[in-house]
């Protein structure tokens, strides 16, 4: 089918192209006039925090919402006239922006006389909304208006920031992008020497990653999809699609060099590499997909969006490339640069290497577990929790704001939690009993202040705040909860009819990463499994698709202790840009395992593909190795050094979720090039011997057939009479 399809593509390529492009075109017509839905939604089914929300918007519409605040200092003092007169016409303006939505509670009214930094210089106004405490996408149009009153009031005679989540930057893609890209396209010029050749891997990638997102645009308003998606999805669409045509072009430059015509060097092309492209992508995507099994809506929209646009990206390397071959021809060479011609493949330093690692393989592969070892270490170490805005960066009001609260009211101000007491079946909450709740909650340790319980309306339940004296995202306020909801509030509340339910943003975040973490083994068991099977499939062998799922979960870990050490640690972290060391977000292990683990394989699936290629050819499996390695080292260096530049090029922008994930996957992918591929692969299947091939009767026989590199001989072309001995050529 492949051959059928490349041999299309090249003879219609005007028509090939001309459907990219109106691909491209409309499908971006169609996003930019629609817009983007994008929002985020981290609650866990279930949970206790979720049951507190949901008691809030039932009970008190007004509190139940979205909320932020307004966050002002004044050197002259807050009660001052003229800072008084401006921050309360700024109020006015905010509450006129949406009176039916929008509930502000000034420190200038007797509700708000506790919002007044004790030394009177720092003040803040609280702004609820009636709906989106985890869907903001409906507020966009609210909150932009409320940012803009809030800068008209800033100046010289008061400061005014913005405090909360809802209030933060709107997010951006990272301008360092186009370093990724630059450093991407310098690779290729080194590796292809030609710029024309450079140019095809680019230009393949950028239609499928511009229609992929575009797609991914428009189906955010039918799915929940976090508003970071795109950019995700961009990262990595970009470093796979890259790859996936550099494969594709290497293989087409090697047949013309054996002497075959540009359409059939196309058609081979597609029916090897493209073939190795196709399986490989498809493991990125069963790996993406796998986050189906997490359960969650958020989840799913990233799953979807990133898996979307990897397709995308596989469905032009193997339509849109050949099509485009077929106009470059012999010319994809042209406009060239000096460079040495490549030396046979026993010629080059990576078989030497790899004989030199056969000679001694018990130090090699030791010394690789070693440095693996050591850099998973600190994953025991690993705290699961959301971030605060404090990790966001000072040019961001959010965070200005949340260093004013704590400057004026202690940093557990920037994160309280909120205690929704309701009474049993229907009935009123009793006021007495919610008072003593508050008095125990108040003379706990950890806690900086407790406001008296408020009724709802009807009186069916009550509102309780607590401010820890401990900061959001820091341990001590985890700690607090756990104490809150194990020991303090079942003893307040131990002969009631009453029940409590704790939320908040930490409370949130604890109820997550607990569900995160009970569905997380479901998740890499269910990926690993199927890795496993469809490895077999390909390589007819056990050990070498066990030892592949293994040598990826070390990479994983490896990964996983690096972020720990800089973003939790805080070792380096300065270097990078990080404001604030703190927890890791609890949703990056699992995005990191099915993005890194799909990538892995990729790099498996090519490099072992030619050993097994060359181990049926010879017999001999330390040749095999050592030839496999050799003849794959070139292209899989470049595809590597490419998608560590357009990773690393994402750490350099300013939100923390898009640093995580690119200094996670550039670690990743540099281990997996280097130590895994370099030290342990050649090692242990040096170790293994002829075992590494072993697979028992009975099972070969009942698996089915699935060959990556598919044939070097294609079926035959009526009109080419003398395309076989060609064929047999290239090889």
């Amino acid at each position: 089918m492949l051959e059928r399809l490349a041999r299309f593509c090249y003879r219609r390529r005007w028509f090939v192209l001309a459907f990219w492009v109106l691909l491209l075109v409309g499908v971006n017509v169609v996003a930019s006039s629609l817009g983007s839905a994008f929002h985020t939604d981290f609650n866990s089914p279930d949970s206790e925090s979720k049951k507190a929300e949901q008691l809030l918007q039932r009970e008190f519409p007004s509190q139940g919402g979205a909320a932020g605040s307004i966050v002002w200092e004044a050197k002259a003092g807050i009660n001052d006239p003229a800072v008084r007169a401006d921050v309360s016409d700024l109020l006015t303006q905010i509450k006129a922006v949406d009176p039916q939505s929008i509930t502000v509670v000034s420190p200038y009214t007797p509700a708000g006389e506790r919002q007044i930094s004790a030394d009177g210089t720092i003040a803040y106004a609280t702004v609820n909304f009636s709906q989106g405490r985890n869907d903001v996408g409906p507020l966009t149009d609210q909150i932009r208006d409320l940012r803009a009153a809030a800068q008209s009031k800033a100046g010289d005679v008061v400061t005014v920031e913005l405090g909360g989540g809802i209030f933060q930057d709107p997010f951006q893609p990272p301008a360092s992008e186009a370093l990724g890209l630059l450093a991407a396209m310098i690779i290729l010029l080194i590796a292809f020497g030609s710029l024309l050749a450079m140019g095809l891997p680019i230009l393949t990638a950028l239609f499928g990653i511009g229609s992929g997102i575009a797609i991914v645009t428009i189906l955010s308003h039918v799915m929940g999809m976090p508003d970071f998606t795109t950019q995700l999805a961009a990262m990595i669409g970009l470093g796979v699609g890259i790859d996936y045509a550099l494969f594709i072009v290497t293989r087409y430059r090697e047949n013309l060099e054996a002497g075959m015509e540009p359409e059939q060097a196309v058609v081979v092309s597609i029916n090897t590499a493209g073939r190795a492209v196709l399986f490989a992508g498809t493991t990125v995507v069963i790996s993406l997909l796998g986050m189906f099994l997490m359960g969650l809506s958020f989840v799913r929209g990233l799953a979807t969006g990133a898996s979307l646009t990897v397709f995308m990206t596989m469905l032009a390397s193997v339509t849109l490339l050949p099509a485009v071959l077929g106009f470059v021809g012999r010319n994809i060479d042209k406009f060239g640069l000096p460079h040495k011609k490549n030396r046979r493949h026993r010629e080059t330093i990576w078989y030497r290497w790899s004989r030199a690692i056969q000679h001694r393989p018990w130090p090699a592969a030791l010394s690789g577990l070693t440095i693996l070892l050591l850099l998973a270490a600190p994953v025991l170490s690993m705290r699961l929790a959301f971030n605060d805005e404090g990790s966001l960066p000072t040019s961001d009001t959010a965070r200005r704001g949340y260093d004013l609260l704590s400057k004026g009211f202690g940093p557990g101000f920037n994160g309280p939690f909120f205690i929704a007491v309701e009474g049993q079946n229907g009935a009123k909450v009793d006021m007495a009993a919610a008072q003593k709740l508050s008095s125990a909650l108040g003379s706990s340790a950890g806690v900086a202040a407790v406001t008296p319980p408020v009724a709802s309306p009807n009186g069916n339940a009550a509102l309780i705040r607590l401010y820890p004296t401990s900061a959001p995202q820091d341990a001590e306020t985890a700690q607090l909860l756990h104490q809150l909801r194990n020991e303090v509030v079942p003893a307040a509340t131990a002969g009631t009819s009453d029940t409590a339910f704790i939320g908040g943003f930490t409370a949130s975040g604890e109820d997550f990463a607990a569900f995160i973490g009970s569905r997380l083994p479901i998740f890499i068991g269910g990926v690993l499994l199927l890795s496993f099977l469809l490895l077999m499939i390909v390589f007819r062998s056990v050990l070498v698709p066990l030892k592949a799922v293994i040598m990826n979960l070390l990479s994983i870990g490896a990964a996983y202790g690096v972020i720990v050490a800089v973003f939790q640690f805080g070792w380096g972290a300065s270097l990078i840009g990080v404001a604030k060391a703190g927890p890791i977000e609890p949703w990056v292990p699992m995005m990191l395992f099915a993005i890194v683990f799909g990538l892995s394989m990729d790099y498996e699936v090519f490099l072992l593909s030619r050993v097994q290629e060359e181990y049926h050819r010879t017999g001999d499996n330390g040749l095999a190795v050592a030839d496999g390695l050799a003849a794959t080292a070139r292209v899989i260096t470049a595809a590597a050094a490419i998608m560590v530049f357009v990773f690393g090029s994402f750490v350099l922008g300013d939100q923390p979720q898009i640093k995580v994930f690119g200094l996670g996957l550039a670690v990743a992918v540099l281990i997996d090039a280097t130590i895994v591929r370099l030290l342990l692969v050649p090692a242990t299947m040096e170790l293994l011997g002829d075992k590494n091939w072993w697979i028992p009767r009975w099972l070969d026989r009942i698996l089915p057939r699935l060959n990556v590199e598919g044939t070097s001989v294609p079926l035959g072309d009526p009109d080419r009479p003398d395309e076989r001995e060609l064929v047999g050529a290239g090889r």
